[in-house]
């Protein structure tokens, strides 16, 4: 791409690939804050911790648990809202009525983005 490209040209190039990288890590770290913050709106942190078992799983465990699974977003979603059990042991999950389904689609995407 250097021979492509030359001198002043080069640089600027550079310089919007270093801005894309900073924008792409800026959005990510807001995207945390706002799962996070939403996770606390919701009172999700009662029962769950992001990186230790509290009554719930760690969102952490969740996330590795559900890594690399095409449906994860969409199961999470669905057991936000309607409970789960068996799962994680014997304490179920209870249904979160009051979490819409945009919600607890933001939180799934939120939850399986802490996979390490």
């Amino acid at each position: 791409m250097r021979a492509v490209l030359s001198g002043r040209r080069w640089r600027a190039a550079c310089a919007s690939f270093v801005l894309c990288l900073f924008c792409v890590g800026a959005v990510s770290a807001q995207g945390a804050q706002d799962g996070l913050a939403l996770a606390k709106a919701k009172t999700c942190l009662g029962c769950h911790q992001v990186d230790a078992k509290r009554v719930g799983p760690a969102f952490t465990a969740i996330a590795q648990r559900y890594a690399g699974q095409a449906d994860a977003e969409q199961y999470l979603s669905k057991a936000i809202r309607q409970g789960a059990r068996g799962r994680w042991g014997a304490v179920p999950m209870p249904a979160q009525s009051q979490v819409n389904e945009q919600d607890a689609q933001r939180l799934a995407q939120w939850i399986i983005s802490l996979r390490p």
